[in-house]
């Protein structure tokens, strides 16, 4: 559980599992929860891979057209037409976007684990 959640003071302090939640459900769907923000965590580290590989790349290129004497400008622009910075700006693109995706899908699971809680017992 992180440290920022707003939620956190409502489900610690229990000293085992079994007091944390009052039903299956709401077990179910804050464990599904917590999945998904694992999930988006590692979409989001692949997009800061894939940034990072940009970057790099970028660099390397303007260092290699810098010896040969050619301009920053060209030297950007011979690099956003490589294979290598297109497939990176995708990558994070992408992997962002799965992230967002997934952190949706844990808020959704965790607004689902707290309604199933204030209704206690009572079937949804």
């Amino acid at each position: 559980m992180s440290p920022s959640s707003t939620n956190e003071a409502r489900y610690s302090g229990y000293r085992d599992g079994s007091e944390r939640f009052r039903n299956t459900d709401e077990r179910e769907a804050w464990a599904a929860a917590e999945a998904m923000m694992e999930q988006a965590r590692a979409m989001m580290r692949e997009a800061e891979n894939a940034l990072e590989t940009w970057k790099t790349g970028k660099e390397m290129n303007r260092l290699r057209c810098e010896r040969r004497g050619i301009s920053p400008t060209d030297a950007e622009i011979r690099w956003s037409a490589t294979t290598t910075a297109k497939n990176a700006i995708t990558n994070n693109n992408f992997y962002v976007s799965l992230a967002g995706m997934y952190y949706g899908a844990a808020a959704a699971n965790y607004s689902r684990a707290l309604y199933l809680r204030s209704r206690g017992t009572a079937p949804v």
